[in-house]
């Protein structure tokens, strides 16, 4: 009867302990950083290469080691030349039809579709290229630097030159 004593005694107690410390956990927890709400009309939309637009959604992308989310947003018809980054990079179709193909080369032929709602991770280092079917936004995530490597830098079609600013009438 007293063994039994003692073992309820010593349960509770570390129940009791356990319950702490989840309660506690749980306050730093809570006093830490708020959530964050990110509306898509709040982007700074960029442009990396003709027909193509780049905003951050959260994170530093520059960063070492650092996780990042981003979008790129492009054009129907827009191609991404044959590129790798040094991390790896985890991509999900927003909108729109984005394909993608393996390799040194940009090759219709070879490309896979990827449909909103698909998803794909590329390992560091690994050569692709992709073109979007209709107005296509995709979100990248990973760990920092997020770099673009193109493998054939002549191939990269530059930006459309910003609107110019209209000049004040005399």
């Amino acid at each position: 009867m007293k063994r039994t004593c003692v073992t309820c005694v010593c349960a509770f107690a570390a129940f009791a302990f356990a319950g702490t410390a989840r309660l506690s956990s749980q306050d730093k927890k809570d006093a830490g950083e708020a959530h964050k709400i990110v509306h898509f009309g709040d982007l700074k939309w960029t442009p990396i290469i003709k027909g193509c637009d780049i905003a951050s959604v959260d994170g530093d992308m520059n960063a070492e080691g650092t996780p990042f989310v981003l979008r790129l947003r492009c054009a129907d018809g827009s191609k991404i030349p044959a590129h790798w980054h040094p991390t790896d990079e985890n991509v999900t179709v927003l909108k729109g039809t984005f394909l993608v193909g393996m390799g040194e080369t940009f090759d219709e032929s070879k490309m896979q579709t990827m449909n909103v709602g698909n998803f794909v991770s590329m390992p560091k280092e690994i050569r692709h290229y992709a073109m979007s079917k209709g107005e296509t936004i995709v979100q990248v995530h990973g760990a920092g630097p997020f770099k673009v490597n193109w493998v054939n830098p002549s191939e990269v079609p530059p930006p459309d030159a910003a609107p110019a600013a209209a000049k004040p009438k005399s």
